[in-house]
């Protein structure tokens, strides 16, 4: 600055500091009728009046000149309106001498019942005056390119920096248009922008492009451009100025920035673990790369779990089992590829082995050369393919995410002639970082997707009977891959009496947690069953586990272990007597059975809906309904009638009907039912089972009532053996004799009437004695001098299976046989 004193740059007024220096702004707050009422240091240090000279009185004594009415009402409708003045006024300052101040006078306000006006100003400023050596040299050495253009758009004048950017000498440019020396750059489209400030004098600024230039042969740059008419002294035009700044590091952050962001939206939108990898193949192609290849090892496909390599567990083979997972190529049918999606391969670029997928930075070829000797000797068919498609660079990053070595990207130009740059690196180790931790999360998936449908699958009955009494069918489809495994389950119980137990049932959530859960329940199902519990005790008992199952979830959370939340489940059990064709049920919030009757009417009987397991406090009904021979009952979840309108009535209503139709054998009914009602991937488990009712008939079944006599236990004795020789089983005549004998005597001796006798010819021989008494029989060893007491052990020596259960009258003791 020391310079500009001197010579012919001195300021005319101010000095530099005091141009850029704003400590001298005034305020000062002025109402309707002129009257200062407010009063600043600013406004002393500006005109050098104190406030107790100039508070409370007009302001007009302060202007250097008359006052204008018309200009004052202006400015007051101005500022009435809301919208404010500003202009230069002169003023006096308190020695006498005159100052031209900038004014602004801001929209009226109120101040209690006063209309008020806030003014600031501040001393007008002259401006410096730059003199011509000061103006050349800021030009030719500024960092910014300039030039000047001549309406024919020919170069008449540029700087250093410009001629630095392009790579051409001064002394070409100069009366040759842009088009002429840099084709490359877009010469064409900057020009036409040129010709339309030359015709509109808008100017044009900040347009960006990419392009080639001479200074850098190997790459493209980007810049950044503004465009501008320059006048002379009549305001025609007589040329333009071109301003030019290299943007290259800002375009390709920003490009960086918009692949990662873009590349977010477009890799990884399923958990597919071959779809991902094929995402990322697809994404990169051609907006990065020409050919594209991802290897992922072996280990990642593997839906078991064994053999994945973490990263800090020492060092990998040199050749690792990878498959080739997705690809993608600029042409048709990827023919640069020597492997197809689904092949083995074990590509890793030379001289790297089986560590750089475990702990190795990215690998930039740039220029690769067909004739190297490594390639040569270790990929012979990829060294081929790289002859005949000229592929010429490259970029090899592994993929690996949470410690976990996943596999192998390639990124590869042949068609694209500029070759990879260490900035090209970045995008390639970020696109792949996303990925890679997209595919963690579908190969995590997947396993414990596969692990939840296999626990799952293993936990559901794999063979269903129903003896004489029903015949069965069921069909169970899981939950679409993408919601988890649910927990629904159904069964069939063989029961006692030639009775069938029907159950179905849904655990509320999806995973290996529910599909755990409902193994749990299945199995207390099943034991709560052979204990011969009714529909509405056994849903009782089920109610009580889910509780304690819920409390010990609590309990794992609070001490820190690892849990799933268990909120409860639905559950219909149902009891079917084919002797008495009477189906006893009872449900747990679970949607009501279908029963189809032998002649197509639909309906569906209302159980109490009773609670959720889960919650406690309240109780569960039971209700019977008799069904005709050949009835058929449908037990379902409620994933089969949900549908896409989620109505559940219309989904029972689909369901009656897609089961009233006749002459399908069971299987078909039921697998063809499912398929009408569910379309396609669905978001929740889909079960349902159904039974045909079938009935015992009077020469199946024959009773006898029983005297309280010990003396007519003979007569029982041999009315069964006649009955069991009748039916065509004389060998077991002797051991039903033995049966009927102990079990009617202790009816006698330790029962209540009435007491009756009953065998029924189902699948397996039943001996049944029922009594009005609700004490159990309990099986003990007799001791060697006991004259009694082996009764009942002869009996569960002599049969199948035996036990009690109990009924609204009494209980019943019965005995099964194996019929030869």
């Amino acid at each position: 600055m020391e310079s500009a004193r001197n010579g012919s740059d001195t300021p005319t007024s101010a000095g530099p500091r005091d141009l850029f220096d704003a400590s001298t702004d005034a305020a000062a707050v002025v109402d309707a009728h002129g009257v200062v009422s407010g009063w600043t240091r600013g406004a002393e240090a500006l005109l050098g009046h104190p406030a107790p000279e100039v508070v409370g009185r007009s302001a007009a004594r302060l202007l250097a000149a008359p006052g204008d009415p018309a200009r004052v009402a202006g400015v007051l409708e101005r500022c009435r309106a809301g919208m404010g003045w500003s202009g230069r006024v002169p003023v006096r300052h308190r020695d006498g001498s005159g100052i031209d101040i900038d004014l602004r006078v801001s929209a009226s306000f109120r101040i209690g019942a006063d209309e008020c006006f806030l003014l600031s100003a501040w001393e007008r400023r002259l401006q410096w005056t730059v003199g011509q050596s000061v103006l050349d040299g800021f030009l030719t050495r500024s960092p910014v390119g300039m030039a000047v253009m001549d309406p024919q758009l020919r170069y008449m004048w540029l700087n250093d920096a410009l001629e630095r950017f392009a790579g051409v000498p001064r002394e070409q440019r100069l009366g040759r248009r842009l088009s002429e020396l840099l084709p490359g750059l877009e010469a064409e489209t900057i020009e036409g922008l040129m010709r339309g400030v030359l015709a509109t004098g808008e100017p044009v600024t900040d347009y960006e492009f990419l392009g080639w230039s001479w200074a850098d042969r190997r790459r493209q740059h980007a810049y950044s451009s503004s465009f501008f008419p320059l006048l002379d002294s009549d305001n025609s035009v007589f040329g333009i100025c071109c301003m030019v700044q290299d943007v290259t590091e800002r375009w390709n952050a920003r490009r960086l920035v918009s692949m990662v962001n873009e590349a977010g939206t477009r890799i990884g939108r399923t958990l597919d673990v071959m779809r991902t990898a094929q995402e990322l193949a697809d994404f990169a192609v051609p907006r990065f790369a020409d050919f594209v290849i991802v290897d992922l090892l072996e280990s990642v496909l593997s839906t078991e779990g064994h053999g994945t390599w973490l990263t800090d567990a020492g060092p990998a083979p040199a050749r690792p089992e990878m498959r080739r997972a997705g690809m993608s190529s600029v042409r048709e049918g990827c023919p640069e590829a020597v492997a197809r999606v689904g092949d083995r391969v074990d590509f890793l670029p030379p001289p790297y082995g089986g560590d750089l997928l475990v702990d190795g930075e990215p690998i930039l070829i740039p220029v690769l050369d067909p004739a190297d000797e490594l390639w040569v000797a270790e990929q012979p068919a990829r060294t081929e393919s790289m002859r005949e498609f000229g592929l010429h660079s490259l970029i090899s990053v592994p993929m690996r995410a949470r410690n976990t070595a996943l596999g192998l990207t390639t990124f590869a130009r042949s068609l694209n002639p500029v070759s990879f740059q260490p900035d090209d690196v970045l995008l390639a180790r970020e696109l792949v970082a996303r990925a890679a931790l997209c595919v963690d999360n579908a190969r995590r998936y997947t396993r414990e997707h596969t692990a939840a449908v296999t626990l799952q699958h293993s936990l559901l009955p794999q063979a269903l009977t129903g003896g004489t009494a029903l015949e069965v069918a069921s069909s169970y489809l899981p939950a679409d891959a993408s919601g988890g495994v649910g927990g629904d389950w159904f069964d069939v119980i063989p029961l006692s009496g030639a009775r069938v137990g029907l159950v179905v049932g849904d655990v509320v959530g999806h995973g290996i947690g529910a599909a755990a859960t409902m193994g749990r329940l299945r199995t207390a199902v099943q034991t709560l069953a052979d204990m011969e519990m009714p529909p509405d005790d056994l849903l009782a008992h089920l109610d009580d586990l889910v509780i304690r199952l819920s409390e010990e979830d609590g309990s794992d959370e609070a001490a820190g272990r690892s849990a799933t939340a268990f909120l409860g489940a639905t559950c219909l059990y149902a009891v079917y007597d084919p002797v008495t064709r009477r189906c006893a049920m009872a449900r747990a919030g679970h949607p009501p059975p279908v029963v189809v009757e032998p002649d197509g009417r639909v309906h569906f009987p209302e159980p109490p809906a009773g609670p959720p397991l889960g919650l406690g406090g309240m109780g569960f009904e039971a209700t019977e309904i008799e069904l005709a021979e050949n009835s058929l009952l449908g037990l379902y979840t409620d994933g089969l009638i949900e549908g896409a309108d989620r109505d559940m009535e219309s989904g029972m209503a689909r369901l009656g009907q897609a089961l009233s139709r006749s002459g399908s054998d069971l299987d078909t009914l039921c697998t063809s039912a499912v398929e009408r009602l569910v379309a396609g991937p669905q978001p929740d488990d889909v079960a349902l089972l159904l039974a045909r009712t079938h009935a015992l008939g009077a020469d199946h079944v024959v009773s006898w009532d029983v005297p309280v006599d010990p003396a007519a236990v003979g007569d029982l004795r041999g009315g069964a053996t006649r009955q069991v020789e009748a039916w065509g089983f004389g060998e077991l005549a002797m051991t039903t004799e033995l049966i009927v004998s102990e079990l009617v005597t202790n009816a006698i001796r330790h029962a209540a009437p009435p007491i009756r006798l009953r065998l029924l010819r189902d699948s397996r021989l039943t001996c049944e004695v029922a009594d009005a008494s609700s004490t159990a029989p309990r099986l003990r060893h007799a001791r060697s001098t006991d004259e009694g007491g082996r009764g009942l052990f002869l009996v569960a020596q002599l049969t199948h299976r035996w036990g009690a259960r109990y009924t609204a009258g009494g209980k019943v003791i019965w005995a099964e046989q194996e019929i030869p």
